[in-house]
């Protein structure tokens, strides 16, 4: 059923029809108002057989879930920047136990300083958890992400995190296609634990393991991400056939057969570089994109392949590995090597700054030009970030960089007005 809706309630929508027995919920922008729904629906009668739990903290959540799925309930819960850093200590658990509890990540950057809007810091700094990453382009796409996540999980017995842009999507007004319960019974079966803690059959998870198993273990979780990177595109497909529209899978490629640069990114940011490319393209430029929607398992064979003919790529990333660059833009250097490639990061968007056409044309022409640097920030201030420094060489008691920085862009914006 098509319908006009927010993608917050869109994805409450599609976790309800995938018909979770336990829901555990805190608060925390920019995922609130998918708990909030899926808590009314649950009041309401909505969704059968269902237990919403309110906690304490986002650390509770987590342990709530992991207890909950160890004993055979389909889990699922949200969180967002530091909520998602509060549950780490849980988040890895969960993957080590390989309980398949699926987490909607409303993707938002994490402090100092304090900032509640959109990047991609939180779910990537857990990129290496055992998690399996998906990230959602649209609120389509992240309506059925979600009903492919529960069935992933669940059928490799790992824990899946759907990431989808705070505010950008999650509080977004569009058109979305809502399945009916009949097609989601039919593309996703009742949940059937491979481990369960059963009074009657009493076993230990969890157990402590020592050197002689840790290795073992911990190559089973890589074997199971393996096992996944497999299994995505097959899903993809098999969604295809029961709701009639390609969603998911583990990337998608836009005008790249015949790209001499390719731009390559994940997330809401695809859209605006999409319709950058397209401007390009009508002024003769070969550009195309790739957008990544598997991160973890990291699908290196086909960014190789949709990468091989071109003779420079962009990877753009709202993230940023201090002390070195890219996140994003490490995998996919791995992805190319062999390949005699121009390689540049460009970090963008961190905490929710505006990507515009105007600044994404003049990038990539600039990256045509050969005249982009291996690692790019774009639109950044240089002219607030010298001062900041030359403050900091010259006061020893300079003061907190972030509220001095603040007031220099205070100064700046009144010059300007």
């Amino acid at each position: 059923m098509l319908k006009q809706t927010e993608g917050s309630h869109a994805v409450a929508e599609a976790v309800a029809l995938c018909r979770p027995e336990v829901i555990c919920a805190y608060p925390i922008s920019p995922q609130t108002h998918i708990v909030e729904g899926l808590g009314e629906m649950v009041k309401a009668g909505e969704v059968a057989n269902c237990e919403f739990i309110n906690v304490e903290s986002e650390f509770a959540a987590m342990s709530v879930a992991i207890g909950s799925s160890a004993t055979g309930a389909r889990t699922y819960t949200a969180t967002a920047s530091q909520g998602l850093l509060f549950m780490v200590e849980a988040v890895f658990n969960a993957s080590g136990l390989g309980l398949p509890i699926v987490m909607t990540v409303a993707n938002r950057a994490i402090g100092a300083p304090i900032n509640i809007w959109n990047d991609h810091s939180d779910s990537l700094s857990q990129r290496d958890c055992g998690w399996i990453q998906l990230f959602a382009e649209t609120n389509q796409e992240a309506l059925d992400l979600h009903i492919q996540a529960f069935k992933l999980a669940e059928e490799v017995s790992l824990p899946v995190m759907v990431c989808m842009d705070g505010f950008i999507l999650t509080h977004a007004y569009e058109r979305v296609d809502v399945p009916t319960q009949e097609q989601v019974d039919a593309f996703l079966p009742p949940y059937e634990p491979r481990q369960v803690l059963d009074p009657t059959q009493p076993v230990s998870i969890g157990a402590m393991v020592g050197p002689e198993a840790f290795s073992e273990v911990r190559y089973l979780a890589h074997a199971k991400q393996m096992q996944a990177l497999e299994r995505i595109p097959q899903l993809a497909e098999q969604f295809k056939e029961v709701f009639g529209r390609d969603s998911g899978g583990l990337t998608h490629s836009y005008l790249t057969d015949d790209a001499e640069t390719i731009v390559v990114a994940m997330g809401s940011v695809l859209g605006t570089i999409k319709d950058t490319v397209d401007e390009m393209r009508a002024a003769g430029d070969r550009i195309g994109v790739l957008g990544i929607t598997s991160y973890r398992p990291f699908p290196i064979d086909n960014v190789r392949a949709a990468l091989q003919n071109a003779q420079r790529v962009v990877v753009l990333e709202k993230s940023l590995a201090v002390g070195i660059g890219g996140i994003l833009s490490t995998d996919v250097r791995m992805a190319m090597s062999g390949l005699q490639l121009h390689g540049h990061t460009v970090v963008a968007g961190l905490g929710g700054r505006a990507i515009t056409r105007k600044s994404l044309r003049a990038l990539f022409a600039q990256a045509a030009r050969g005249e982009l640097g291996h690692l790019t920030f774009l639109d950044l201030d240089w002219n607030v970030v010298n001062k900041q420094l030359e403050r900091e060489r010259t006061t020893r008691r300079s003061g907190p960089a972030a509220e001095s920085m603040l007031r220099d862009v205070g100064v700046i914006a009144a010059r300007i007005g």
